[in-house]
């Protein structure tokens, strides 16, 4: 479900249109969006199986013989670049129309800019759509399992968000309406919990990059042109000479300055969004979206994981998934 939404959600923001694949068995939501997902899934399981395989060419092989899980991967990119393409066209033939408006969404600034192709602006949409799809998906599934497993944190939670409300004046403290973006600044515990939950399940568990020039880094490490350097971010808040004794807890407070603001950490040390020049573009947008999801939804619902006592299990993907999703139970509250 988590999926669905960031996918409907950053349609809307990239593309300005709403596949509706939030609304399950519904003539709102066409078929081809459906397919769409379930090509962007195949796509990201081939890639992995690329990376992961011990033979580095073994993939190009497979797709000349046209075997899996190269045979899905073309699959996939057929509909992927298929839909994405439609969309493209549809845009161009808009602007080309007389009298009609640029809309506001980031592919019609782009194609606005007429410095790029038809393939290039398939491209940009793919990968906004990669970016935004996954990564929010993963955090929020991954941040309502940790709260779920500490009633403490949740009530802290629900009392900031009541309170902003309640300081509002914009209706009941259990209302439905939404919250504005000022407001959610205002949820200083709520964005530390965030936080804390991306620091021990980062979206992207693993980076890699690529050295285009000699260079070194600031230890004196010398890294050759053409080598491929990886850290990974779940591992680094495991290590207690990053983040002390305590560093496998789950504790928003660790965020918190002795006011009750958020207090950020350097981004090198923390790198979920990255850091230095690719820093991620998206990092408010991803922010403020999850924080409302939360805000609203513990609003009105406590949820309690339905499962043993052990941890869900690890999918590496390219985001940090969790095996067989996170069946829960849902209460509304009084």
């Amino acid at each position: 479900m988590l999926e669905r939404f960031a996918f409907d959600s950053i349609c809307r923001v990239a593309l300005g249109e709403d596949p509706a694949c939030l609304v399950e068995d519904s003539m709102a939501a066409p078929g081809r969006s459906a397919e769409f997902m379930r090509a962007f899934n195949d796509a990201q399981n081939a890639v992995m199986a690329r990376f992961m395989s011990p033979v580095n060419s073994l993939w190009r092989l497979k797709r000349l013989l046209n075997v899996e899980p190269e045979r899905r991967m073309r699959s996939a990119l057929g509909t992927i670049h298929g839909y994405n393409g439609r969309i493209v066209r549809e845009r161009r033939e808009r602007r080309s129309e007389v009298g009609v408006a640029c809309r506001d969404d980031f592919l019609s600034r782009f194609a606005a800019a007429g410095e790029h192709s038809d393939e290039s602006l398939r491209d940009v949409v793919t990968n906004f759509l990669l970016a935004g799809r996954d990564t929010t998906s993963s955090a929020l599934s991954w941040f309502f399992w940790l709260v779920s497993t500490r009633p403490d944190v949740e009530d802290r939670i629900v009392r900031e968000v009541r309170a902003v409300r309640a300081s509002s004046h914009q209706g009941s403290i259990t209302g439905s309406a939404t919250f504005s973006v000022d407001e959610l600044r205002d949820m200083h515990y709520l964005h530390a919990a965030i936080t804390e939950s991306m620091r021990l399940y980062p979206p992207v568990a693993m980076d890699t990059h690529g050295c285009r020039e000699d260079d070194f880094l600031p230890d004196g490490t010398f890294i050759g042109k053409g080598w491929l350097i990886s850290y990974s971010a779940y591992a680094m808040a495991r290590m207690e000479d990053i983040w002390d004794k305590d560093c496998e807890l789950f504790k928003p407070e660790r965020w918190l300055g002795e006011d009750g603001t958020f207090r950020p950490e350097s981004p090198f040390k923390y790198p979920i969004f990255h850091a230095g020049p690719r820093m991620c573009l998206g990092k408010e947008m991803a922010y403020i979206q999850m924080k409302s999801v939360v805000a609203c939804v513990l609003e009105t619902f406590s949820f309690r994981f339905v499962g043993s006592e052990r941890r869900p299990g690890l999918v590496l993907s390219l985001t940090l998934r969790m095996e067989g999703g996170l069946s829960m139970q849902v209460n509304r509250r009084s």
